[in-house]
């Protein structure tokens, strides 16, 4: 008796219960589905349809799925029939395999545990090998780049974003497709995927020659970014927070009469009255049509912070409620966040709430000409991450909690759309799989201004990239701790600033120190502001450093475009790990603080406090020029390289760009 059996484009295993599907999905591609019990669920919360044909032959214990280069055998013939599925690539090689029964042990790769109630949480556990090494699976604030040996939480908080797909040196792309909360570990024995809660196991996996070839195949089936628009190209200016308008167009008319170009300029959270109110205060901000016709006048595009909190005393909170439009709470007070107030979360994962928001925030801030957003606390930020007593429209935030950020920047994406805006960009503090189809630029959160923090960014736009988001920046000289009068943290910022303008967009932003206290025009406490954080802020000598830095990134328009090009078409990372660009040389894979902006620029930032020198790395393939002095060097070596505190080591590929000899 033959345990499978054959659909259209599909390989399907039944035993016990449970049914086990593998269908192709995409070039060189596999989605693997199966539920313990009852139907197959096929519903996607992240991959896109297919049209994909697969290659399938069966025999009596064991049966066959190939899909271009890849292929999965399913093996029946364990104790109690538990069949294990191996994938191998064109030549035949493993790359991949589940754990086998281990005999006597009657381990399961596919192990559901049930709930009370009806659901489960799901162990799919594989088979590690000890050459392999991993990579992406979002934003973590760690310096480690190869993740081989790392536990990791599959959930969003500040400053981490949950986007569970990796790409591994065995040349293979793995995606574990579920928003539930969970944990991996990349185990020296094995890996092994948890989820909390969930109703079934559906992975995806491809393989190909190459990084490039897998993400280029991985993000075919989670989508592209659209093409960034051109205001994204520059420099923005942000501080925590300018809180009325005077002080935005002091600022904003300080850096055009220096003729510094900024490209967008964002004002910050608690420019409205209340949280949920989705509008300028009008005290605060008495004329927002000339503020922000003004501005453009000046080439600077306005963007607005919008919370998705609601607070009890806003003005919408009455109608959202009883709407339903809330996030609810499963049981205690009803307060998922208590900051300047007790607030709930809309739920972006209703369709009606997203309509809600978004219709406010066109009618408020839409009407004066602004089009650009900024989805801030979008994991979202409960006070405490007890996931369990959440539920969004979707479902439990413990089953489908990581859906969140993405479908709070779809929102506005379609609402956007639907007014006739093709150039959308809006940022985001965290993202899901997919994120990146609606106009999604990622940023890190409110990390600190610590050393540490600068590495970990550098690792973290590179994992971004691997996971399928191109559009990700950091807050320059980081958002916590820095005192703008302490020569230390100026010297940090300088050196954040130089990496910033070869991220994929440069912000600076930050909750500089001193602080100081603002009142609402009643006399109410409300959130106060930092000190300047305008490029001036610092000292001429720091001033003019910035400047430069900031005329660098506008000689790298038309190449940062076209990198912006390329990530819309293919899905490559803007910012790239080296073994990307150079997969064939093994030193390339270990390399956590230089990188590669685009194909043609080396970036290696001073990363470590005072210093003026650090080893840089040059990768066979390829003849180096230092675009700081045009020496030329042979790739496959390293280099002790100099850098005072007004430049950085920056290495140019063949000569490309060399408009950028001598102004580094």
């Amino acid at each position: 008796m033959s345990f499978f059996s054959i659909g259209e484009n599909y390989l399907e295993y039944r035993n016990g219960g449970e049914t086990l599907r593998i269908m192709g999905w995409g070039v060189n591609s596999l989605r693997v589905i199966s539920v313990p019990s009852g139907p197959l669920d096929l519903t996607s919360s992240a991959l896109l349809p297919q049209s994909t044909k697969a290659t399938i032959t069966v025999g009596e214990e064991i049966a066959q799925i190939v899909n271009g280069n890849i292929s999965a055998v399913i093996d029946s013939r364990g104790w109690n029939s538990a069949a294990v599925i191996t994938f191998f690539n064109d030549k035949q090689e493993v790359i991949l395999k589940e754990i086998d029964g281990g005999g006597a042990l009657i381990r399961k790769a596919r192990h559901f545990k049930p709930h009370i109630g009806g659901d489960f949480r799901l162990k799919a556990t594989f088979e590690a090998s000890s050459e392999e090494k991993i990579y992406g699976m979002g934003q973590y604030q760690q310096d480690i780049l190869d993740l081989k040996g790392c536990n990791i939480e599959l959930a969003h908080r500040n400053s981490q974003a949950s986007i569970p797909f990796y790409v591994s040196s065995l040349g293979y792309g793995f995606f574990w497709h579920n928003p539930a909360i969970g944990s991996v570990s990349f185990g020296k024995n094995t890996t092994e995927w948890r989820a909390d809660s969930t109703k079934r196991l559906d992975y995806w996996i491809t393989v190909g020659d190459t990084p490039a070839m897998i993400e280029e195949q991985y993000s075919a089936v989670t989508g592209r970014s659209p093409m960034m628009p051109e205001y994204g190209l520059g420099f923005w200016q942000c501080k925590l927070r300018y809180y009325n308008q005077e002080q935005v167009l002091d600022v904003a008319r300080e850096y055009h009469r220096l003729q510094i170009p900024v490209d967008v300029f964002v004002i910050d959270y608690y420019h409205w009255p209340r949280c949920g109110d989705f509008r300028f205060d009008e005290y605060l901000f008495p004329d927002p049509q000339s503020m922000v016709d003004e501005l453009r006048s000046y080439g600077m595009e306005v963007m607005v912070s919008v919370w998705p909190q609601v607070d009890w005393r806003s003005e919408n909170f009455e109608e959202m409620y009883r709407k339903g439009l809330l996030v609810q709470t499963e049981h205690g007070l009803n307060v998922q966040m208590s900051f300047q107030g007790n607030n709930v979360f809309f739920d972006a994962t209703n369709p009606k709430a997203r309509e809600y928001v978004w219709q406010k925030c066109q009618e408020n801030y839409g009407k004066y000409g602004i089009k650009l957003f900024w989805l801030d606390e979008a994991e979202p930020e409960f006070s405490t991450y007890d996931y369990d007593n959440y539920r969004y429209y979707a479902g439990s935030v413990l089953q489908q909690g990581n859906l969140y950020p993405r479908e709070f920047a779809k929102g506005f994406y379609e609402g956007q759309q639907a007014n006739g805006q093709r150039d959308v960009l809006n940022l985001v503090r965290c993202a899901w799989a997919g994120s990146q189809r609606f106009g999604a630029l990622i940023w890190s959160g409110d990390i600190h201004s610590t050393y540490q923090d600068f590495r970990n960014q550098i690792v973290a736009g590179l994992q971004m990239g691997l996971s399928g988001i191109p559009w990700w920046t950091t807050d320059i000289g980081g958002f916590h701790g820095g005192n703008i009068h302490d020569k230390d943290f100026q010297e940090l910022l300088i050196r954040w600033f130089q990496f910033g303008a070869f991220c994929p967009v440069m912000r600076l932003h930050g909750n500089r120190l001193p602080r100081e206290p603002l009142y609402k025009a009643g006399g109410e406490v409300t959130e106060g502001t930092g000190a300047s954080n305008e490029i001036w802020s610092y000292g001429e000598e720091n001033y003019s450093i910035m400047k430069k830095f900031i005329m660098i990134r506008e000689l790298m328009r038309n190449y940062t475009r076209e990198l912006m090009e390329q990530a819309h078409i293919t899905g490559a990372p803007v910012m790239r790990t080296m073994f990307y660009e150079f997969p064939e040389d093994n030193e390339t894979w270990d390399l956590n603080s230089q990188y590669m902006y685009g194909s043609d620029l080396l970036v290696a930032p001073i990363v470590k406090a005072h210093a003026t020198s650090r080893q840089v790395y040059l990768p066979h393939g390829a003849v180096w020029t230092d675009a700081r002095t045009g020496e030329t060097f042979n790739g496959g070596q390293w280099l002790e390289v100099l850098a005072s505190i007004e430049t950085l080591p920056l290495f140019l590929r063949d000569q490309k760009q060399s408009y950028l000899i001598g102004k580094v």
